[in-house]
């Protein structure tokens, strides 16, 4: 039988020569995550489960992101769950802050998931992980608390949506803008339990930072994950970083899809997210006179090195709008250390814009950029609905970093090259 990609990564770890659409499965875990939210939920569920051990220390992350460096007591107590939950089972892969950063970039830096894999976790964009062609879906912290007992967790097997993408794309054209226009054409519920598999010569010459992005954020599309298939460009990703081995899996030509999607992008310009949805999706010319308080750059979608590249090329000799407050936040340690090491941190203070340590911060309303009533902010996140990051009478425009930091200079939503 013919299979996608997703079909084969579940059937091997169900033990199975092939699996189909709807049926129930078993699966082996190859890695799980927590965080400073979800897992001290795990972690009481798992010490009501009478389990002692986890299934296996190595496979298994906790990283504090949200709401760290701790923001108040209430946070600082959910820190210390995972901090002592970590020392006692003897967790391998618990990151500290300083050491550390939001847990999506951190884990294919440190290569810690990798083609091939099943990998869960107790957060909705764990997803992020089909960009290297593994099987990654968000799960509730009650099953990620069942998988550190047993190592395994029941899946229904997804149908499968292909997206194929041709043409050549214009320059600050990236994957944020190939998701943000695949959302507009589908809708938040359009690929609901589905593998979305991105493909076609866009994809192949995709660099792995936007294709991160682009699988980031299957789940705002209804997902169940979000998959590219390994080349050149996951190998020479992974190649230095893998701490284990790993299986790379293709589609059939003759895969089975739901749905086959198959876009031309080659007159696409940078695309906008209005509020309060992912799906409401503009070209980015057409927002030209809308005036903005905050610039947010950064989050599991777009904190990576490219796009912190890509912002500092347009505020390079440039200023932040007098009103405007731009907040540029690394994904990781390591991010934040090659960015000191271009200067590009040097360029960001330079054009007044402030710089913080890796964190999920503003992004989920947590902090490091809490929005008050009224006020408006162009972010490179990943949501939008009322009150994500702060007063619910607040608006966020979801962009690329380019439009980000150009919008930041201008003072409102603008093209990149019009600054």
């Amino acid at each position: 039988m013919a299979m996608t990609i997703s079909e084969k990564i579940l059937a091997a770890h169900a033990g199975k020569t092939e699996v189909h659409p709807d049926e129930l499965i078993e699966a082996k875990v190859d890695f799980a995550l927590g965080n400073d939210i979800t897992a001290p939920l795990a972690i009481e569920a798992f010490r009501q489960s009478g389990a002692e051990k986890v299934f296996d220390r190595d496979r298994i992350a906790l990283v504090p992101d949200h709401f760290v460096p701790n923001k108040d007591i209430a946070s600082a107590m959910q820190a210390k769950i995972l901090r002592d939950f970590a020392r006692e089972q003897g967790l391998t892969y618990y990151f500290e802050v300083g050491r550390a950063g939001i847990e999506h970039a951190l884990l294919p830096e440190q290569g810690l998931v990798l083609p091939g894999d099943v990998v869960i976790g107790a957060d909705s964009h764990t997803c992020t992980y089909g960009a290297l062609g593994a099987f990654a879906t968000g799960v509730g912290s009650t099953d990620l608390a069942a998988a550190m007992v047993t190592g395994k967790i029941w899946f229904r097997v997804p149908h499968s949506l292909k997206f194929v993408f041709r043409g050549k794309r214009r320059r600050w054209f990236g994957g944020k803008d190939l998701i943000l226009y695949t959302i507009g054409k589908i809708g938040v519920d359009g690929a609901r339990y589905r593998a979305m598999e991105f493909a076609g010569e866009v994809i192949e010459e995709l660099p792995m930072s936007d294709r991160f992005s682009m699988c980031n954020m299957a789940i705002e599309a209804g997902a169940k994950v979000g998959i590219v298939a390994p080349d050149s460009i996951t190998e020479a990703y992974i190649t230095g970083r893998a701490k284990r081995g790993y299986q790379v899996f293709q589609s059939d030509p003759d895969a089975f899809y739901e749905t086959v999607y198959d876009w031309d992008v080659s007159e696409l310009e940078p695309m906008v997210a209005l509020p309060h949805s992912p799906e409401k999706v503009l070209p980015v010319t057409e927002l030209s006179e809308i005036a903005i308080d905050q610039v947010v750059i950064g989050s599991c979608t777009n904190g990576r090195l490219e796009d912190l590249r890509q912002a500092a090329e347009i505020l390079k000799g440039r200023k932040v709008a007098r009103d405007v407050r731009c907040i540029i936040i690394p994904a990781t340690q390591e991010i934040y250390r090659q960015a000191l090491a271009e200067g590009l941190i040097e360029t960001f203070v330079a054009a007044e814009a402030a710089v913080s340590t890796p964190t999920c911060g503003p992004c989920l309303g947590g902090h490091m950029g809490i929005l008050a009533a009224g006020e408006r902010a162009v972010a490179t996140t990943n949501r939008n609905f009322p009150g994500r990051m702060g007063h619910i009478d607040s608006e966020v425009y979801l962009s690329n970093p380019p439009v980000a930091a150009a919008s930041a200079v201008a003072g409102r939503i603008v093209h990149p090259d019009e600054v």
